[in-house]
This record gives C-alpha cells, sequence and structure tokens, in this order.
C-alpha cells in the first residue's frame, strides 16, 4: 500500500469534513436510537442503493438519480409507529444561517416534509426545514423532551474530542 503524505491541502479539508459528517451522522443515529423513542433508519443513496450508486454516472435519467442522491440520511419512526421523519444531518463547526436556510430549501424541493439537525460543537440543533425557512436559516435546539439533556451532553462531549479546537 502507498501513502501520499503530500496529500493537498483542499483534499485534506474535504476528507476532514468529510469525517466530521460521518461522526455527526454516528451521534445522531446513536442519541436518537437511545432515547428509546424513534427507530432509526439509514436513509441516504449510499445505504439504500448501492447498486444505483455504483452506476449513477450512467444514469440517462438524471434528475431521478439527483434525487435519490439528495435524499436525507436518515428516517426516524417513532416508536407507536404513528410518526415518520426525514432527517438531514450536518455537522458545522460555525452555523451560517444563509446556508442553513439553503439546505433546507432545497431538502424541501424533492423531501417536503423533512428534517434538518445540525450538530455543532456547542449544541445540537433540530427542526423542520419549513420553519428553518420561514425563520431565514434560525434553527432551534433539539428538545429535551426529544433527547433528553443529559444525553445530549455526553454526545457533545464526544462530538468535541475529535476535534476539541475545531
Amino acid at each position: 500500500m502507498v501513502y501520499n503524505l503530500n496529500m493537498d491541502i483542499e483534499h485534506k479539508k474535504f476528507i476532514k469534513h468529510l469525517v466530521k459528517g460521518k461522526v455527526a451522522e454516528i451521534i445522531f443515529e446513536q442519541m436518537f436510537q437511545e432515547s428509546g423513542k424513534f427507530t432509526v433508519l439509514h436513509s441516504g443513496y449510499e445505504y439504500t442503493l448501492p447498486e444505483l450508486a455504483q452506476y449513477q454516472h450512467f444514469a440517462k435519467v438524471k434528475a431521478v438519480m439527483d434525487n435519490i442522491r439528495n435524499a436525507p440520511d436518515f428516517i426516524l419512526v417513532s416508536q407507536d409507529k404513528k410518526e415518520v421523519y426525514l432527517v438531514e444531518v450536518k455537522y458545522r463547526a460555525v452555523l451560517n444561517l444563509e446556508e442553513t436556510k439553503n439546505i433546507a430549501e432545497k431538502l424541501l424541493i424533492s423531501w417536503n416534509p423533512s428534517w434538518l439537525f445540525i450538530a455543532t460543537p456547542k449544541e445540537f440543533l433540530f427542526e423542520p426545514c419549513h420553519a428553518i425557512v420561514n425563520n431565514n436559516g434560525n434553527i432551534g435546539t433539539l428538545y429535551e423532551t426529544t433527547v433528553d439533556l443529559e444525553t445530549q451532553y455526553e454526545y457533545l462531549k464526544l462530538l468535541n474530542e475529535f476535534e476539541p479546537n475545531n
């Protein structure tokens, strides 16, 4: 195996963001499972349609592939099976309201209704995309009725262990 010790800065940055995103997804999944209130299902195309993922460049109908590729990361199903939520998960060291609003707007185009979960070094944010758009990118904190504060605190500590200075 050959290691590229001279990886360019942009590629390192990309890999770093990719890792942070995966960490945020794992934390979301574990935290919501631990709450005992939801069944957490992977929904992103890399999990649900791996066959299609490898052939995406050959697809004649790009709009269909784009729609599948932009599927939210998770599906939350309430324990009583009466509520189902489509959730996109992101990590952001610094919250940008314009970017948050753009993410929510994009999700609403193909996946309405949908929710956005953002893991930040200070807190977890979670709200329906339509509310985020209506509030110009402002997103509320994850309610303790959804995931208790002690659990959120423990997972926030874990998130910050990966890069204390972000």
